[in-house]
């Protein structure tokens, strides 16, 4: 019995832990991947080239974009992010699931391309709790937190695009319920090949 690897979008809005929950279910399983996205943002405190993101200048994002290289793009804030038709490819042929971490603009264009794909969106347990978390991380200014809140609002609105949703209140169960999603949908029996002699 083989597994079709599955692509899988989870969105979520500025300061949920999406990111956090996603890098605890990779420690716990060796068959999911994560997508790399290019941004022009400057990297956060600790982020790798290559690793977190793919870090471009405007020009140089502005010449993949004209040369038909992306899946996906889309300004959010001040800056531009995008998915690489490069990079699904890469991680599709290896049989593994791959993760992408996308805004709701970023699921639809996938959503347009890879009908199939596995889409879960991702809420904070309030409002309050999110401003906390951005304002813990010390790396954006008032203005940007309350733009980033007001825009969560706008998102959260759109949930019910999504296959699913999961209420963040603590990462090892947001990961566990994710975890859940991704057995469940390997066992949907046109995603199974079996052999039978």
């Amino acid at each position: 019995m083989n597994k079709k690897p599955l692509i899988i979008v989870v969105s979520a809005p500025s300061g949920v832990g999406k990111t956090t929950v996603i890098q605890y279910l990779m420690k716990q399983r060796n068959d999911l991947v994560i997508s790399t996205s290019a941004t022009t943002r400057p990297p956060r405190r600790g982020e790798q080239n290559g690793i977190d993101y793919y870090f471009l200048s405007k020009e140089a994002f502005e010449e993949k974009i004209k040369n038909n290289e992306f899946v996906e793009y889309a300004q959010v804030h001040d800056d531009l992010y995008g998915t690489l038709y490069s990079e699904i490819e890469k991680h599709f042929h290896s049989g593994k699931d791959l993760i992408l971490e996308l805004d709701v603009q970023g699921m639809r264009s996938i959503k347009s391309k890879f009908p199939h794909v596995i889409t879960i969106f991702m809420m904070p347990p309030s409002l309050k709790e999110m401003e906390f978390r951005l304002k813990n991380r010390g790396t954006e200014s008032e203005e940007k937190i309350q733009k980033r809140l007001k825009r969560a609002l706008e998102e959260m609105k759109l949930r019910t695009e999504f296959d699913y949703t999961i209420v963040n209140y603590e990462v090892e169960q947001s990961a566990n319920d994710l975890n859940s999603i991704i057995h469940a949908e390997h066992l949907k029996s046109h995603r199974v090949e079996i052999h039978l002699e």
